[in-house]
């Protein structure tokens, strides 16, 4: 059986990397989506650009300005004088935010009495929003508690629609982010490329390979053969769980090496839940071999998987955000355990005894999809 097995592995292999079309879906994908997730893709704001609109004209609202100015976080790029300009500023998004000091800031602050300054926020992008309305707060709170920690300055932040938000305090919070100190996004985003290739490369090139088989002729040649079918179907599947897995050792060393994100865990636990998925991936392209006809309904059929599934993971949406029903939904995705499962190796460095909820599900999972596959396989041999 091996020895037959053996035989149809080593024909795989050379006609997956002789032909030029499977060798650029072996290693550009995940190349192009490392390079796009690990640079282009982003949700940091490193700088943002504010209006500064200063109606009290004062040395106090002088050095607040030059707090936001030395900060770091601000680039000062319009100075509004009236309700138009502001309009103007934020209808053509020239700035994240308009802070306006109003009449009085001065003359308050010397009288111990309570003053604010209103932040403008654009809304058009919340997360955006989100991070420059706190860099504002925290910039104002440095301000008020380092040059005038006896009184309070409030900060008053709207959005876009005028929303008011709560007011700053004289207790400030001390924060400590565990895991990802830095608040990179490629550090949330780069393991989760990795269950996302495994998926999307096994997925389609598993389906693909027996597709050919068809349109060539040469299935029906093998069928005749001595070689059963778990033979065929093992011959079939293991050449792409190892590129599944050379993948995964590619995306994890350019994690490591050139975006520096942080690895934890351990490395074999790691590549022991990848080949856990993988049972699942493969197992849904051999039953995508079942019902399709040409490479392009494979293709085709493949999105139809993939897209759902991506949507559905936490790659990019918290799952805790989505409704109900959706979240209840998603338990049903084997890709939301595996990415779960990349990102607590990698950033949190948990172990099996987190973990193992997450693995007993995906070796459910894959069982199943593999034996439903592989008897629909079966019978469409016979």
């Amino acid at each position: 059986m091996w020895q037959r097995v053996g035989v149809i592995l080593r024909k795989e292999f050379i006609q997956m990397l002789r032909e030029p079309r499977m060798r650029f879906l072996l290693f550009m994908p995940p190349l192009l989506q490392l390079v796009i997730f690990g640079y282009a893709v982003t949700l940091d704001v490193d700088t943002a650009r504010i209006a500064w609109m200063d109606m009290d004209h004062t040395p106090e609202s002088r050095a607040l300005l030059a707090r936001f100015e030395g900060s770091g976080r601000f680039e000062v790029v319009a100075r509004p004088e009236n309700e138009a300009e502001v309009q103007s500023v934020l209808d053509h998004s020239r700035a994240h935010a308009v802070v306006r000091v109003l009449p009085g800031f001065a003359r308050d602050l010397l009288r111990g009495r309570s003053t604010e300054v209103q932040v403008l926020l654009d809304g058009t992008n919340s997360n955006t929003a989100s991070l420059v309305s706190s860099y504002a707060s925290q910039v104002i709170a440095g301000f008020s508690t380092d040059l005038v920690p006896n009184q309070r300055v409030n900060v008053v932040l709207r959005n876009s629609g005028n929303a008011p938000a709560a007011p700053t305090d004289l207790v400030l919070p001390r924060t400590r982010v565990w895991f990802n100190p830095d608040l990179y996004s490629r550090n949330y985003f780069v393991p989760g490329v990795a269950a996302n290739i495994l998926l999307m490369i096994t997925l389609m090139l598993t389906a693909q390979a027996i597709i050919r088989e068809k349109e060539i002729g040469t299935l029906e040649q093998l069928m005749v053969t001595p070689m059963r079918p778990i033979e065929l179907m093992l011959g079939k599947t293991l050449p792409f769980a190892v590129v599944g897995l050379i993948d995964m050792l590619i995306i994890t060393g350019a994690a490591l090496l050139i975006f520096h994100v942080p690895f934890r865990g351990n490395f074999l636990l790691l590549m022991f839940c990848a080949a856990l998925f993988l049972m699942t991936s493969l197992g849904a392209g051999l039953f995508l071999s079942t019902i399709s006809d040409t490479q392009q309904q494979a293709v085709m059929m493949s999105f139809f998987f993939t897209t759902p599934a991506f949507m559905l993971s936490g790659f990019t949406f918290p799952i805790r955000n989505m409704p109900v029903v959706v979240q209840y939904l998603t338990y049903l995705n084997p890709l939301r355990y595996f990415m779960e499962i990349v990102r607590g190796v990698f950033l949190k460095g948990v172990g099996v005894e987190i973990l193992w909820p997450k693995m007993l599900s995906l070796m459910v999972y894959g069982l199943v999809v593999v034996g439903m596959s592989a008897a629909r396989f079966r019978k469409k041999l016979d």
